[in-house]
């Protein structure tokens, strides 16, 4: 009994010696990495973004207050992509850096666009969507307030929708010899409102329509009193006034009256026509007409020749 029980006896104090050593051989491994903080990554996912596209595929994203810092070049086109939900209000910020006034031959004229998932262009409620910097002048400010996210829409209007909206920035008036030159671009996408916001523009409809009862009524002096049962009942629609002459032309008969007068118009006109054409105005003679009397010739006395003997 011995013999097995100091073979348990090592097995125990062996594994006991294997789980105390692995902590510290994993700790002391050189292949092992720390993980992400929570603070460092959500610092690196609100950090400004440093590129832009030049088309709406390539757009760069924005998260709701995220800026974005790019050194651009005058003349391109920059896009960028945010998503709007319902109720809310956007407005984009842009700031541009000029070149230095040395470097530059006129003035230019900046403009900010917002387009919605279809490409379709929306139009701003407030900022300034185009500014124009003179060559004294070092950068230049531009705004655009979007309307309000709807969370429906008519299929014929162009309401904002919730969804991707597109920002593009771009020169539209520059001299030709300021295409390329070096400039900063910052674009600030704030918002405001939210999910309980989504009524529709213009307020919400805090009571039911209901058309008015008898008009024209007035209130007895003294107070406003609740109208009876029997009167708050909308008035039923008086009955027109029917005469013998009413269903003539209505329901089933306006089909034969409009069939038996166009047939009577039909044979009168090939009647008048008949008789226009083939027999003219006047009464025909007849048998064959009289052939006038000839008058006859004078007859005279033969008169003598003198040359004839």
């Amino acid at each position: 009994m011995r013999t097995p029980l100091k073979v348990l006896r090592t097995g125990l104090l062996a594994l006991g010696l294997t789980a105390l050593a692995a902590p510290a051989a994993s700790a002391a491994s050189p292949s092992a990495s720390p993980s992400p903080s929570p603070s460092s990554s959500a610092s690196a996912a609100t950090g400004p973004v440093t590129t832009a596209g030049t088309t709406f595929l390539t757009a760069a994203t924005l998260a709701p207050g995220q800026d974005a810092k790019v050194a651009a070049s005058t003349g391109d086109y920059l896009y960028w992509a945010f998503a709007a939900a319902e109720g809310r209000t956007d407005t984009v910020q842009v700031t541009v850096a000029l070149p230095p006034s040395t470097d530059r031959t006129g003035p230019q004229t900046w403009s900010v666009e917002l387009f919605d998932g279809l490409r379709r262009r929306q139009s701003c409620t407030a900022g300034p969507q185009n500014a124009t910097a003179q060559q004294s002048v070092g950068s230049v400010s531009l705004s655009c307030t979007l309307r309000r996210i709807r969370s429906w829409a008519e299929p014929w209007s162009g309401d904002p929708l919730p969804g991707t909206y597109y920002v593009r920035l771009s020169v539209s008036e520059v001299p030709q010899q300021d295409l390329g030159l070096a400039a900063q671009v910052q674009v600030h996408v704030g918002t405001k409102g939210g999910a309980d916001d989504a009524q529709p523009e213009g307020g919400s409809l805090k009571a039911p329509l209901v058309p008015p009862v008898n008009a024209g009524a007035t209130a007895p002096a003294g107070g406003t009193a609740a109208p009876a049962a029997s009167t708050a009942r909308a008035a039923a629609p008086a009955e027109p006034e029917s005469h013998w002459y009413s269903g003539l032309f209505s329901g089933w008969n306006t089909r034969w009256f409009w069939t038996l007068a166009g047939g009577a118009l039909a044979a009168l006109a090939g009647v008048a026509g008949y008789t226009l054409t083939r027999h003219p105005r006047g009464r025909r003679p007849v048998g064959p007409a009289p052939v006038p009397r000839q008058p006859h010739a004078p007859q005279h006395a033969p008169q003598h020749d003198p040359y004839r003997s």
